[in-house]
């Protein structure tokens, strides 16, 4: 794979990186996007139907264990090329962000450390009354069947109303603290990465033409077209477990 000369300088020169990732990386991992058809019992449904305050208050077992089932996918999930390239880029600057709109866990399982995460955990959930966090029991992957099947949220030890997933659901605000760190990480980054984003969603869609403006270099990884097409610097197409594994080789040579 060829990159142009002009992106390995700044890249080698660079001090402060993002990486503002979104659903095209997770699902190279296998988890799938909202976008996927649904099968089994959530065949019924639009994913945009099961993920909102309304949806859970209506019908908490079909809600809990659609995400239940989601949170099974991901725990059986493991980190592809671009999750690794990511880590290991990290290391290569001074400082390095990533900005996540993902709501695993597979950056960290694959050594990144300054996680941002716009759009909440799954394995964070908390009380929908009292907002008290929960902690799932460590090491156990739920065992859902494929097709899926309603489930009983559990309930809270501090209030004894039921526990939501730790995700932001649509009519939901950002996370404040994880918002503003990302806008001052693209604020004043000399290089931002948008990978497996459609660069629609918004806030986070916002993000990469504003670091654009700022004078940063911004680089695209993605295999289809986005509205990003004509801010980014580059627009490296592909796959990005393809793509960053081989940009980090042609950088900064092989990874040991």
């Amino acid at each position: 794979m060829e990159f142009p000369d002009e992106l390995v300088a700044v890249l080698r020169d660079a001090t402060k990186v993002v990486f503002l990732t979104g659903a095209g990386v997770s699902a190279e991992s296998g988890i799938p996007t909202f976008r996927d058809p649904m099968t089994g019992l959530w065949a019924h449904y639009d994913a945009a139907e099961l993920a909102s305050a309304d949806a859970y208050r209506r019908d908490r077992e079909l809600v809990w264990g659609w995400y239940e089932w989601r949170r099974m996918g991901i725990l059986r999930a493991r980190p592809n090329g671009a999750h690794l390239a990511i880590a290991a880029m990290a290391t290569r600057v001074p400082r390095a962000t990533v900005v996540t709109q993902n709501v695993d866990d597979l950056h960290e399982r694959a050594g990144s450390r300054d996680v941002v995460h716009l759009h909440g955990r799954m394995d964070r959930p908390y009380c929908f009354d009292c907002r008290a966090s929960y902690r799932f029991a460590e090491g156990i992957v739920p065992d859902e069947p494929e097709g899926g099947r309603r489930l009983a949220p559990p309930r809270c030890p501090a209030c004894g109303g039921t526990i939501r997933p730790g995700v932001v659901w649509f009519g939901e605000m950002l996370p404040e603290a994880e918002w503003e760190t990302a806008v001052t990480a693209c604020d004043d980054c000399d290089v931002l990465f948008s990978v497996g984003t459609s660069a629609l969603v918004q806030p986070a869609a916002g993000l990469s033409a504003q670091a654009a403006r700022r004078g940063a270099c911004v680089v695209q990884v993605n295999p289809n077209p986005t509205p990003l097409d004509g801010v980014v610097s580059y627009n490296l197409a592909g796959a990005a477990g393809t793509v960053l594994p081989a940009l980090y080789e042609r950088v900064w040579g092989k990874r040991r």
